[in-house]
């Protein structure tokens, strides 16, 4: 039987994330110019719903296409709906 590894000890310092009070957190959350606060502006036009269903296909691609979409991880056939998507869209406006 092969030994197991033992799990990668953690980097973070749990001891100083317990140590924040909400306060710190609300200031830190604040001052984050990557992940600014939203408003209730930004919430305005929100739409809630149900992504559109789905419907399986058998569809012949081209393989270093197929390949290209696979090589940027899980979600493949995800990513390939949103840009055959995006086509549609562009082309509905067009008319």
């Amino acid at each position: 039987m092969a030994k197991q590894k033992a799990p990668k000890a953690s980097g973070t310092d749990w001891s100083r994330i317990d140590a924040y009070t909400e306060d710190d957190i609300e200031r830190l959350a604040a001052d984050d110019t990557d992940n600014p606060a939203t408003t209730e502006d930004d919430w305005a036009d929100a739409v809630i719903g149900l992504p559109p269903e789905k419907t399986p296909v058998n569809a012949r691609f081209d393989a270093d296409v197929v390949d290209w979409f696979k090589a940027q991880g899980r979600g493949y056939q995800t990513r390939m709906n949103a840009v055959l998507r995006r086509y549609m869209e562009a082309h509905r406006k067009a008319g």
